[in-house]
């Protein structure tokens, strides 16, 4: 057996991977004696998925050796959805190629996963500097791209030193939501001189409903700049969204 692991708290996968199902079809888990990490990009290029497990926030954490898992994230979402308060999620590598997840609630149930072959070119993540970085209240940015759906299909995130702005503008009609810096629901501020980018509001909104993880999250873009969106609960996990900007038209 490579790896035995037991999780208490099912919402941490419960609350993250249909979110990321959403966005990516396959992905690629990295099983390591650390925890569990996923860097993998949808099939446009348009974002990256970048997620962290700690081995911390598994009851039981064992793994012999490294192993890479590729798997359907659709499957592995269905069953997830699954899950209900107290029970308790228990992931096993078979050798055989199946990944055994077991349920133990009312009785145990038992389902296995295919392990499929997954080539995925990694995304050179680790070169991006941002040149703004924002912590804040979830439910503030949910709101913001919530309004601007009502307007556009996409959405301007823009700060200064002093300030910081979610908009959208349509024909008619526009949207925005401001922040000054020392705003109750700004956690930090760091903004190096002005930064403006516009990214599509398709992928936000998938991006945004994994606030439920986390009260608060944490902005980073620039100028024209990919954004990173990223939601942590201490000591269990981080997933993080990199969305590629939408060039302006104007």
């Amino acid at each position: 057996m490579a790896f035995k692991m037991v999780l208490s708290d099912v919402d941490i996968l419960k609350n993250s991977i249909p979110i990321i199902a959403e966005i990516i079809d396959e992905g690629i888990f990295n099983v390591s004696k650390d925890g569990i990490n996923m860097l993998c990009p949808d099939r446009t290029m348009v974002s990256v998925i970048d997620l962290k497990i700690l081995s911390s926030a598994f009851e039981e954490y064992r793994v012999d050796e490294e192993e890479a898992m590729g798997l359907n994230m659709a499957n592995l979402s269905a069953l997830l959805k699954r899950l209900k308060p107290g029970n308790k999620l228990t992931l096993e590598s078979t050798g055989k190629g199946r990944l055994k997840l077991s349920v133990s609630g009312n009785g145990v149930r038992t389902f296995e996963l295919p392990i499929i072959d997954v080539k995925i070119d990694k995304p050179p993540v680790d070169q991006l500097q941002f040149n703004t970085k924002i912590d804040l209240h979830s439910d503030v940015v949910e709101e913001g791209i919530s309004d601007a759906e009502l307007i556009g299909d996409s959405v301007i995130f823009e700060a200064s030193p002093e300030n910081f702005r979610i908009e959208a503008r349509g024909d008619v009609s526009s949207a925005r939501l401001e922040l000054a810096k020392d705003d109750k629901s700004v956690v930090k501020y760091q903004s190096d001189g002005n930064a403006k980018s516009q990214y599509p509001l398709e992928y936000l909104k998938k991006m945004i409903k994994a606030s439920k993880l986390s009260k608060n999250m944490s902005l980073e873009f620039g100028t024209d700049y990919p954004m990173r969106m990223s939601f942590k609960a201490m000591d269990k996990m981080q997933l993080s969204f990199i969305l590629a900007p939408r060039v302006s038209e104007d």
